[in-house]
């Protein structure tokens, strides 16, 4: 990682050059340290960044485990569609019962379906789960009938809250993330959404 520059907000960004396709990037905010990896080789490679950075924000920025109010592990998928992103994600995961009868009546076109869902994984509910599905079609495009191609993205993320345990530390407690994230991937986000997005988008 190459580029280094401040936002105008005082914001510090390191990150590589993003004409290869992928790229790694951290960042310092006021009150927060993100670090991500944009189309990783595998994801090792990410994860064994994010593990770097959780050992050395205790040394380098002076945070203890009391400090910590929340940490994120967040899994980013893109699909690249032309059309109308809502009514595909419609088409592919369906919308509860309750509304499926105003989609059914004449001449009616969705302009906004993004489901969203949090669940506590734990009697506390200081470990959270939630997914996201974030769709970039606007009503102009809709009314006019032209869809650029655009991104889709489904946003999964664990959550904990609060200070760290005791007795653990950062790289631990991203770890801890990991391992729900990968577990509840596998059992429900991959077979229920991303596939059933991705097989929706190949028969258009």
């Amino acid at each position: 990682m190459r580029n280094f520059y401040t936002r105008e907000s005082g914001d510090f960004v390191l990150e590589e050059d993003k004409e290869q396709g992928h790229y790694r990037w951290v960042s310092v905010e006021s009150r927060r340290v993100c670090t991500g990896y944009v189309n990783p080789p595998h994801i090792e490679a990410a994860f064994e960044q994010h593990r770097l950075v959780m050992e050395l924000v205790p040394y380098m920025l002076s945070v203890s485990p009391l400090d910590c109010e929340a940490i994120d592990y967040l899994m980013g998928f893109d699909y690249s569609y032309r059309g109308n992103h809502d009514a595909l994600v419609a088409e592919a995961l369906g919308i509860t019962p309750a509304f499926e009868g105003m989609l059914s009546m004449p001449g009616v076109q969705p302009i906004n379906i993004e489901p969203s869902i949090t669940i506590a994984l734990d009697e506390s509910c200081r470990l959270q789960a939630r997914l996201l599905i974030e769709t970039r079609t606007t009503a102009a495009q809709v009314r006019r009938g032209e869809f650029p191609e655009e991104q889709i993205s489904v946003y999964f993320t664990i959550r904990q809250y609060g200070s760290l345990t005791p007795g653990t530390t950062y790289e631990d407690t991203i770890a801890h993330l990991r391992e729900h994230s990968d577990r509840l991937l596998r059992r429900q986000i991959v077979d229920n959404v991303l596939k059933p997005l991705a097989q929706a988008i190949s028969t258009k």
